[in-house]
């Protein structure tokens, strides 16, 4: 039993060993500002920044909703924003492209009537990266609305509060945890979102090429600049874990 944990664990270890290992560290600053490494990198940011800020517009009332949904119909709802956590990456950017593309449900109608093209285009990354996020963010919100003593909203709504005044001075500070760690998570989902982004929205530098993407070309033109760019993103995937394990070991 011991021994196929060991392997287990070394599973994990030995890729991230060989990454840190094979690093070129003498070339980290150089790689850094190279003007590929900052465009990919400014992108990333914007993109994952915008796609959060999206995620909690959209997500929060969703988590809300599915809270206070009983029956079949929770089941059904809950299963349709999940479903991205568990589709493959490409098979949600082509449901992505067939919605809003050129000839989809909603992107013919935008390009005939108002010349808009959403695909190979940044909003197209911010769309896919908030396609395959968002979950992350209803189940943490969710997850905190289930778990809220919600005898505080009902004394705030005896007291007279409108429905609105209750949640924006009682639910969402109560909230603020569960907010807080599922936008995180949200956040290094589509920082690190691969996939779906490229299918959709392709792979032009300074428009859409993030970080990820920039990996996967710098492979083959640009190894230690590739490496450069996935250690940034492995210290960032390590300082969510770090900052979040006692979040996470005290939900236990």
């Amino acid at each position: 039993m011991i021994g196929l944990a060991a392997a287990g664990l070394l599973l994990f270890v030995l890729p991230l060993a060989g990454l840190i290992a094979r690093a070129p560290w003498g070339q980290v600053g150089p790689e850094l500002v190279a003007s590929e490494t900052a465009s990919a990198l400014g992108l990333s940011v914007l993109c994952s920044l915008t796609a959060t800020a999206v995620a909690l517009v959209l997500g929060i009332p969703l988590a809300l909703v599915l809270s206070r949904t009983t029956g079949t119909a929770r089941g059904v709802m809950r299963a349709l924003t999940t479903l991205p956590m568990v589709l493959p990456p490409v098979v949600g950017g082509v449901a992505l492209w067939l919605a809003f593309g050129r000839r989809g449900l909603i992107g013919a109608p935008l390009y005939q009537l108002l010349g808009i093209q959403i695909p190979f285009t940044t909003a197209a990354v911010v769309i896919a990266e908030t396609f395959v996020a968002m979950p992350f963010l209803v189940i943490a919100v969710e997850g905190g609305l289930r778990a809220m003593d919600h005898r505080y909203e009902e004394a705030a709504r005896a007291l007279g509060a409108s429905g609105w005044r209750v949640f924006a001075r009682v639910t969402l500070p109560l909230l603020r945890p569960a907010i807080f760690s599922g936008a995180v998570l949200c956040w290094a989902r589509a920082l690190g979102e691969f996939g779906a982004t490229i299918t959709f929205a392709g792979n032009l530098p300074g428009r859409t090429q993030t970080v990820p993407l920039a990996v996967y070309v710098a492979l083959e033109t640009r190894p230690d600049g590739a490496i450069v760019l996935s250690l940034i993103l492995l210290a960032v995937s390590l300082a969510i874990l770090i900052g979040m394990r006692d979040r996470w070991l005290g939900s236990l």
